[in-house]
């Protein structure tokens, strides 16, 4: 693999409820992270991709910088911004126009500096010319320019922009190594270990672990290379019952989860071992079949169960009762907090995504659906003969197959699971769907 190029890293800091989160989801084009009038919102590192004049940058927002904090949640926010300033190559310090200068933000640009920091100063929520006369006050700080604009409506953030651009310059194009990686969204319940699991595989506390539920609010993309090749895992939010989520904010992370699964190849659901399989589980493992993603079940907090053959018997059992979607999904027994059996995920996960990716050809196709016939040959409803002429693969991601037939409406659906199922058997395609189409046959 040939070495890749730099992409220059902006990290987004400030005091809480200050926009930058709203910033964030400007430069990278899309709602990546959460925005609510509750300060606090934001807490893990949340990384997104900008091109600005035909150049690259990367862009990481992070929880609210409270320079004094408490030993809760909010230290270990602080230290997350802390991990987030030192790999920066720049740093954008959003300041709230409307609220004049605060201490805090005075305390945030001294640290800064001591970091010998490339800092560009912005105001944001100056939202008319009018507003501006407000912004002198921040000269205060000893910057040399202020770079007023409205995260919200865009003004002036192209000023910002330019500004970076001129003294940072970004990369070139990107768009091939992008298709290099797999997308890989971590699903599951609230305090299962997910971001536990993904600080293991990253060999870095990037991602915020506490006890309290519901630590992750975002979803978070985090990058992994393993032996040259790359993957994006995306941190979600932990997913409840619907009669759970009362907070509107919860519900906007569990829409977030959901947008996740969408745009990811494949989901690793983690489980509580201690716990089991519950009926989310399920609904979430369905959500994910029928998007047609690639599956694997790690069973984590392994080092905790007392009796592991007796407890891997029982979730076997549970798998194959609550978790009838995804059976063809491979199960590991992990402990994200010792690393135990971690080392067997990304391998694992090659093994699922080759089968997700896995293209067959026709003329292999059609000697196994001889055999298949052979062997079981499709029923005559009405006694009018079903005949299946030939079979291709129609697509991949997942692999799909198409039939061509005479009748295709007369295909019971249990004849539709034999073939599937005989497919199944004959290749390997651990860990993914499989889908198959009727078609009538071509003249």
């Amino acid at each position: 693999m040939s070495a890749r190029k730099h992409i220059p890293l902006l990290a987004i800091v400030g005091r809480p409820n200050v926009g930058k989160s709203t910033l964030f989801n400007r430069l990278v084009g899309r709602r990546a992270a959460l925005v609510d009038d509750a300060p606090g919102v934001t807490r893990d590192r949340i990384y997104g991709r900008m091109d600005w004049n035909g150049q690259t940058y990367a862009v990481v927002d992070t929880g609210g910088f409270e320079p004094v904090s408490g030993g809760d949640v909010f230290a270990a926010m602080r230290l997350q911004t802390e991990y987030a300033i030192a790999e920066a190559d720049a740093v954008i310090l959003l300041v709230e126009g409307r609220a004049g200068l605060h201490p805090a933000d005075e305390l945030v640009l001294e640290l800064l500096r001591r970091r010998q920091k490339l800092v560009f100063v912005a105001v944001n929520k100056v939202d008319t010319e009018r507003q501006e006369a407000g912004v002198s006050d921040f000269y205060r700080l000893g910057v040399d320019r202020l770079y007023p604009v409205s995260a919200e409506h865009g003004r002036r953030v192209d000023e910002l922009l330019d500004a970076i651009q001129a003294v940072l310059p970004g990369a070139g194009s990107v768009e091939e190594e992008d298709e290099a990686f797999w997308r890989i969204a971590l699903i599951g319940r609230p305090n299962t270990g997910k971001s536990t699991l993904l600080n293991c595989l990253l060999g870095e506390e990037r991602h915020l672990v506490h006890p309290e539920p519901g630590t992750t609010r975002d979803a978070v993309d985090s990058e992994v290379i393993f032996q040259g090749r790359r993957y994006l895992f995306v941190d979600t939010a932990g997913i409840r019952k619907k009669s759970r989520v009362s907070a509107k904010l919860e519900k906007l992370s569990v829409v977030m989860a959901l947008k996740s699964i969408e745009r990811c190849h494949a989901a690793v659901m983690v489980v509580d071992a201690l716990e089991g399989i519950a009926e989310q589980e399920a609904k979430i493992a369905g959500l994910a079949h029928e998007r047609g993603r690639a599956f694997l079940i790690l069973l984590n907090k392994w080092d905790l169960v007392e009796a592991p053959e007796k407890r891997r018997a029982e979730l076997d059992d549970q798998i194959q009762t609550k978790l009838k979607h995804v059976t063809y999904a491979p199960v590991l027994s992990v402990a994200a907090k010792t690393g135990l059996h971690c080392g067997r995920i990304i391998p694992t996960l090659d093994q699922v995504l080759e089968a997700y990716n896995l293209r067959l050809p026709t003329s292999e196709l059609n000697r196994v659906l001889e055999k298949i016939l052979a062997h079981n040959p499709p029923p005559s409803p009405g006694g009018k003969p079903i005949k299946i002429n030939y079979l291709t693969q129609t697509a991949v991601r997942p692999p799909t197959f198409t039939f061509f037939v005479n009748r295709p409406q007369a295909i019971h659906f249990s004849y539709e699971r034999y073939l599937q199922n005989s497919l199944r058997d004959a290749f390997d395609f651990t860990g993914t769907p499989v889908r198959v189409l009727f078609r009538s046959k071509r003249k």
